[in-house]
């Protein structure tokens, strides 16, 4: 993982986080320069007319005694002509310099806020093609609801900080300083007084950031749990019904969203800490510049529209000192989503995803003493096994539950790699093939099906984008799905549910496999696909995957004698062993697992007669 709880090198990490974002707002400089220079220019033109409002009310105290006068009220006097022009020459000007400051206020947002949507699509694609590299392990660790959680969530976490986060922050410091610079040119000693609480504000913020980053990696971590838990009920939403299990799921999230709300509203705790302190501060500041400045005014250091002008830099100051807390709970979540993000950037794949040679491949196996072990397993899943298989040929791999076959595949598919010994293909050490380049020439079929939430033709098309129409027409004939395809009211564009749900486990087994003989593959393997298949069924599929196959290396994983029997060579495995290795007619003559399976399935018998017809 990339930032340990405890250690030296934790909190450095924990503390430096959010460097990762770095190298994106690099990539986007030009983006975030515009948005400061457009945040300084508004925030330049802002704290002008504070000083013209002060100026119009000297003028207004200044002519008072004008009033007094009936003569000198009439319209037609020119004092009162020059006093109303002064006026309406101060509001034009206020009017317009606060024009100004709205278009530069929109720039700005047009600026940074445009650059953290951009930032925000590069890291979930970033975060996308990582999760598209790491191996199958990774996935056994991580919740599929905690991994979305950190693509959406997280990531948008620090989408704020990118965007609102910065610009408040360069906002608060540009206003800050424009402000005192002209607070400063006013009074120095009234500057000093206004100024006195913002010391107390910037120690409670000190104070309570810790707390706002370890609760808001609480939530974080909890809502991953919640993404998971509804993802898994969704899921299995007809198993959870099927078995009235929906009161023991409802007690277990309401559980796990009591937990949120607990940790939520500790942080909300947290927060409301910062905004009455604020507040307080910020009216004692208004309080002092009324009294001091009212001083000021009696010994004639300032003047009254210098009052009227502190109140209203006070209350300028009101935004960015107010956002302070809400800004440094963005910053300190955000820090606490890219540790999370971070944490999945810096996960390495067991299988280098772009190393290897990229070379085409005719389909020759061979095994010298390949072993592999599940992490923290007692016995290896697969002991040192010595086989091999020409191009073309065809393996039977037949055994009880949990003998190794599955995991036998994997190596075959590079899934993961031998602890000890080698799978060569075609003299090559699997090691030396481009992991990518080297599947896209395989046809895998596994034990638990996929479909994707597409139409029927999409699914099948993954197989091989360019098919012709000719070409779909073929295999769904192959696999006995084109009477069904052309009863259903779209066709091919019928829409499947999720995971295929309103589809039958023969009709997902043959659309996986129509998918699959699609690909035109170098190498085909089913692993135990054609379990929900009836026996005529599978016979046909089998002759018109050897028909379609003939010069393919095929790996046939099987339960059934039925599926295997037409295989060149057969092996049977027990607890990761190699224990048998023949043909169908001398293992079923042969003392054994095999002949025992023979036995039992014998009221299934595999009519040879009807392959040989199929095939001719």
């Amino acid at each position: 993982m990339l930032c340990p709880t405890t250690s030296i090198n934790g909190y450095f990490c924990r503390v430096n986080a959010l460097k990762a974002v770095n190298p994106h707002l690099w990539r986007y400089k030009w983006h975030l320069f515009g948005g400061i220079v457009f945040v300084v220019l508004s925030n330049y033109f802002g704290v002008w007319p504070p000083r013209l409002i002060g100026a119009s009310i000297d003028l207004i105290a200044a002519k008072i005694t004008l009033f007094k006068d009936p003569l000198a009220r009439q319209s037609t006097s020119p004092e009162w002509q020059r006093f109303h022009d002064e006026l309406l020459y101060f509001t034009f000007l206020v009017i317009g310099l606060s024009v100004l400051k709205g278009i530069f206020m929109f720039f700005m947002r047009q600026t940074i806020i445009v650059m953290s949507r951009r930032i925000e699509f590069d890291q979930k694609n970033e975060l996308y093609a990582h999760f598209q590299k790491l191996s199958r392990g990774f996935y056994q660790r991580n919740r599929t609801g905690d991994l979305m959680a950190r693509i959406s969530e997280d990531v948008g976490k620090v989408r704020m900080y990118t965007g609102p986060g910065i610009m408040y922050i360069i906002n608060m410091i540009s206003l800050v300083v424009v402000v005192i610079g002209a607070m400063l040119r006013v009074n120095a000693e009234l500057t000093l007084y206004v100024l006195i609480p913002l010391p107390v504000l910037a120690w409670a913020i000190f104070r309570i950031n810790n707390e706002i980053l370890q609760r808001s990696s609480s939530i974080q971590q909890q809502l991953g749990i919640l993404n998971s838990a509804a993802q898994e009920m969704f899921s299995g939403i007809r198993l959870i019904r099927a078995c009235g299990l929906e009161p023991m799921f409802r007690r277990q999230f309401d559980h796990d969203l009591d937990e949120f709300r607990h940790r939520s509203l500790r942080m909300s705790r947290a927060d409301a800490l910062f905004f009455p302190l604020i507040l307080l501060l910020i009216g004692l500041s208004t309080i002092l510049t009324v009294y001091v400045g009212g001083l000021q005014v009696e010994k004639g250091l300032i003047s009254a529209g210098n009052i009227a002008e502190f109140v209203i830099y006070v209350n300028m100051l009101t935004w960015p000192v107010t956002s302070l807390g809400w800004v440094a709970s963005m910053v300190q979540q955000a820090k606490a989503s890219q540790i999370r993000i971070n944490q999945i950037l810096l996960e390495q794949p067991e299988i280098d995803p772009e190393s290897g040679l990229k070379i085409d491949i005719e389909g020759a196996f061979r095994l010298e003493k390949a072993t592999y072990s599940y992490p923290g397993a007692e016995h290896p899943a697969i002991q040192p096994i010595d086989l091999s298989l020409k191009p073309g040929e065809t393996l039977g791999v037949v055994g009880r539950t949990g003998a190794g076959k599955t995991t036998l595949v994997e190596l075959l598919l590079r899934l993961v790699d031998p602890k000890d010994g080698t799978v060569m293909v075609d003299g090559i050490d699997l090691r030396g093939h481009h992991p990518g380049y080297y599947r896209s020439q395989l046809g895998y079929v596994p034990q638990d099906v996929f479909l994707f939430s597409d139409s029927l033709r999409n699914n099948l098309l993954m197989g091989n984008p360019n098919a012709t129409p000719e070409e779909l027409e073929q295999v769904l004939r192959d696999v006995r799905l084109d009477g069904w395809v052309h009863r259903l009211p779209d066709g091919l564009d019928t829409l499947l549910g999720e995971r295929g749900v309103n589809v039958s486990g023969g009709q997902k087994q043959r659309i996986a496999i129509a998918r699959a003989l699609l690909k035109r593959p170098n190498i085909f393997i089913l692993d135990d696909c054609l379990s929900a298949l009836d026996a005529d069924t599978e016979q046909h599929i089998l002759a018109s995957i050897r028909r379609a196959t003939r010069r393919c290396t095929t790996i046939l994983v099987s339960h059934r004698i039925s599926t295997v029997a037409q295989a060149d060579q057969i092996i049977v495995l027990e607890e990761g062993r190699l224990i048998q290795r023949g043909s169908h007619n001398a293992l079923s003559q042969e003392d054994g697992f095999y002949k025992s399976l023979c036995e039992r399935q014998q009221n299934e018998p595999v009519s040879m007669d009807s392959v040989t017809e199929s095939l001719e």
